[in-house]
């Protein structure tokens, strides 16, 4: 199948999807991989690829990037924040992040388990800013282009797959984190969420890592279409643990590409009101209708949910010495020809 954006489509089939689907329970409908690229991910994605990939953006938007597990939750926090709610006092301002920063491509995801997830809190709320919306047109679609101005939106696809004058329009913050954290969390958001249900084991998870088998990988051609536009007057590219090292100064990094001239008071405040420890009370305090449909409770209650640690430096003392090796190695050979460093703790 050919997409707009100039890729093919094509479904995993035979002993490779067998094997997928033994290991990720919730693959039910399969999945696809793209080219050129390799990208991977869930069969729905070819019923919204072009309705993403044509969307039209705005002066006023902006887009938050990265790979999955990278920071993307804390950033639309801070982001969304910043814009909309720099004296912490915007009445939506309790209502889940996705609600106000659209997932614009949380369709899919929606979609992917045999077992399809009523998602009726997300209807929900589109219907409450779009009278007659129809979920069959995607949910995370139309609620991004429901969302009022100024938009800030989400998506952990790659620059390939947004429209191709996405830089020219609108401004996009990408954030990078460092692959053996990235697997370790990565890992635990496949046990939680039902619509991926991962079984396997950590070496498993692994391999399927460093082989380009996870959705939205492969993960070094996802830094590899973004860093090279870093420069780019409407991309700011930062690392998830510069942040962690020194929100205030990546927070004033952030000030100026946005434009949201902050006083010093605003910004210490917004950095207390989004640091890890209140958006995760936050978090455990609010009651999805949903959840028990999104996430296995069991997997919540013993190893944490949506927000579990928040660290950088966490992989330490949890991968063996053979599978940091092996990442270590892929790390190397991507990594020659890139160019980008990554901070391994904080």
């Amino acid at each position: 199948m050919r997409l707009a954006s100039g890729h093919v489509a094509v479904q995993l089939h035979g002993e490779e999807l067998a094997k997928i689907q033994r290991d990720f329970a919730g693959f039910g409908k399969g999945l696809v991989r793209l080219t050129p690229g390799g990208w991977v991910l869930p069969g729905p994605f070819t019923k919204y690829a072009d309705k993403i990939y044509n969307t039209k953006f705005r002066e006023s938007d902006v887009l938050i990037m990265t790979y999955p597990k990278c920071g993307t939750t804390w950033t639309q926090e801070v982001v969304w924040t910043m814009r909309n709610n720099p004296n912490l006092d915007h009445p939506r301002a309790g209502a889940p992040v996705n609600f106000r920063s659209p997932f614009i491509d949380s369709d899919m995801l929606m979609q992917m388990s045999q077992h399809e997830n009523p998602h009726t809190r997300h209807f929900e709320m589109l219907k409450n800013i779009a009278p007659d919306a129809d979920p069959n047109e995607g949910i995370a679609l139309q609620l991004t282009a429901h969302t009022p101005d100024p938009r800030t939106i989400k998506t952990h696809l790659p620059l390939s797959l947004m429209t191709p004058d996405l830089l020219d329009t609108a401004k996009v913050v990408y954030v990078a984190r460092n692959p053996k954290d990235v697997v370790l969390s990565f890992l635990h958001h496949s046990r939680l969420l039902k619509g991926i249900s991962y079984v396997g084991s950590l070496d498993q998870y692994v391999d399927y890592f460093v082989k380009d088998e996870l959705i939205y990988g492969p993960y070094w051609e996802h830094l590899r279409e973004a860093w090279p536009k870093r420069d780019h007057p409407n991309m700011h590219f930062f690392f998830y643990e510069d942040m962690k090292a020194d929100p205030k100064a990546e927070m004033k990094k952030l000030d100026q590409f946005l434009g949201t001239n902050l006083t010093e008071e605003q910004l210490d405040k917004i950095i207390a009101y989004t640091s890890f420890e209140q958006m995760k009370k936050r978090e455990e305090a609010s009651q999805w209708k949903d959840a028990d449909a999104m996430i296995k409770q069991e997997v919540r209650k013993k190893d944490g949910g949506f927000f579990r640690k928040g660290e950088s430096g966490s992989w330490k003392g949890r991968l063996t010495d053979m599978q940091e090796a092996k990442i270590d190695i892929w790390t190397k050979k991507n990594t020659l020809k890139l160019g980008i460093k990554f901070k391994y703790s904080v």
